[in-house]
């Protein structure tokens, strides 16, 4: 499997801000990845990544607030970075992103400012 990755972005201020409970989090995620994952199911480096469930590769990351998320998937779009900015209904809220699976080297330069979610 190489260094197939699959980023997901949450954002930091559903916690800090919103006072979301960590399971409502969570959720947002598991939405968002699965999506991603059945929209892509086809495509080679889903494939791969999905070979070898027990070592799959993850890395959450987080973003600051609303404004940032949307920036950030317009950034992916440009650069064709194929993705799913998650937005819970009925709120219309934009909670996260997650990337579909891809070689680290193709992805990691577009999320470098983001830190590890905490």
């Amino acid at each position: 499997m190489s260094n197939i990755v699959q980023y997901i972005i949450v954002r930091s201020d559903l916690k800090s801000v919103l006072n979301w409970p960590l399971g409502a989090i969570i959720a947002q995620c598991c939405h968002a990845t699965a999506a991603i994952m059945h929209l892509n199911q086809e495509d080679s480096d889903t494939i791969a990544y999905l070979k070898d469930l027990d070592n799959m590769h993850k890395v959450v990351l987080e973003i600051k607030d609303e404004d940032s998320i949307k920036a950030l998937s317009e950034k992916l779009k440009e650069n064709d970075i194929n993705h799913k900015l998650w937005i819970e209904q009925p709120e219309n809220i934009p909670t996260c992103i997650a990337v579909k699976p891809y070689p680290k080297e193709n992805v990691h330069k577009y999320l470098k400012g983001l830190k590890l979610m905490k």
